[in-house]
């Protein structure tokens, strides 16, 4: 029988590590300045978790890769943050950025697990699910018991089964349209979420960027995801359901250089990718064809947006290439 504990590592092993080792380091960057800040002690604590946890994720990870003589990513150091330097956010920012975090740890992890083969990173992957798991029971506790957890909209429960019979189930131009059903609602209200607290990180490290080309760039993304924002709620609102408020800005005035422009550039192309998967899967999830085409005419718009990001890391030098397979055309020519 084969010894699964001494095979190669595939591709998708080898990509899943060295996103989530690019991913931890900026944790640990991150949340290493939110304990600086952090004055609620209701909060605290849920940081400092948050950042041991992802120390133990790099220690980890690192073995894993000494091991297997796999070059050890550079991800992102102490150089990459001024924990001196002054607030930027609020402590409820803190809690809601750890909040949404954590849905992407999860996401992660699961799309992890199901493509790896080794025990060793299997049994890791099921640490980073678990971990995701629990800081979201965490942080959605304790923002329940501090009142700013925003529930998704409620609706009435079904009386009877029924079955879908027309078309018109599907149309969303002209005519009568039918109401949203509670697939689409979900989509809608975790996608102004992703959008509201995606403008409070762009907004801020938009403030405190040192170049020019990443200053426009998040004033890009500030006014994409305020767009996005506004279309997603729009259509909760025209249905007499409650849209996603914010409580008020979560971001200070200060203009101080406190993450590396690498680290936050890299930090929102790849949130901003992760969110074309969820506009994807809302895609999928709402029939009716107004919906379903906005999220159509979305997904080009936020690529280009990621791409126009790459371009700026590989203009400066800041991005770290990932495994690759290799060139045999290159090979041959040689």
């Amino acid at each position: 029988m084969e010894d699964k504990t001494n095979i190669n590592l595939t591709a998708a092993e080898m990509s899943g590590l060295w996103t989530q080792y690019m991913g931890d380091t900026i944790t640990v960057c991150v949340n290493s300045y939110f304990l600086e800040k952090v004055e609620d002690e209701e909060i605290r604590p849920i940081i400092e978790w948050t950042l041991d946890t992802a120390k133990e994720n790099v220690s980890i990870m690192q073995e894993l890769f000494q091991k297997e003589n796999f070059p050890i990513p550079i991800g992102f150091t102490e150089q990459d943050v001024n924990t001196k330097a002054p607030r930027l956010f609020t402590d409820t920012f803190f809690l809601k950025y750890l909040s949404q975090m954590a849905v992407s740890a999860m996401t992660a992890s699961s799309a992890g697990l199901t493509v790896a083969t080794r025990p060793d990173v299997v049994t890791f992957y099921k640490r980073i699910l678990n971990k995701g798991v629990e800081l979201r029971d965490r942080t959605r506790d304790l923002m329940l018991n501090q009142g700013i957890y925003v529930k998704p909209p409620y609706i009435p429960i079904p009386d009877k089964v029924d079955f879908i019979e027309k078309q018109h189930y599907l149309t969303g131009f002209f005519g009568k349209k039918r109401s949203i059903n509670s697939q689409e609602i979900t989509h809608l209200y975790l996608n102004t979420l992703i959008n509201a607290i995606g403008k409070e990180i762009v907004t801020g490290f938009g403030q405190t960027a040192q170049n020019e080309d990443v200053k426009q760039y998040f004033l890009r993304g500030k006014e994409l995801a305020q767009k996005y924002v506004d279309t997603f709620s729009n259509f909760l609102t025209k249905e007499d359901l409650p849209a996603p408020i914010s409580s008020g800005s979560a971001v200070l005035d200060t203009t101080a250089s406190i993450f590396s422009d690498k680290l936050m550039m890299f930090h929102v192309t790849s949130m901003v990718a992760t969110g074309i998967g969820y506009y994807g899967m809302a895609l999928a999830a709402s029939p009716r064809r107004d919906i379903g085409l906005k999220y159509i005419s979305i997904i080009p718009e936020v690529a280009l947006y990621v791409e126009d990001g790459a371009n700026i890391m590989i203009k400066h030098g800041w991005m770290e290439e990932p495994p690759q397979a290799v060139d045999r055309d290159q090979l041959i020519q040689q």
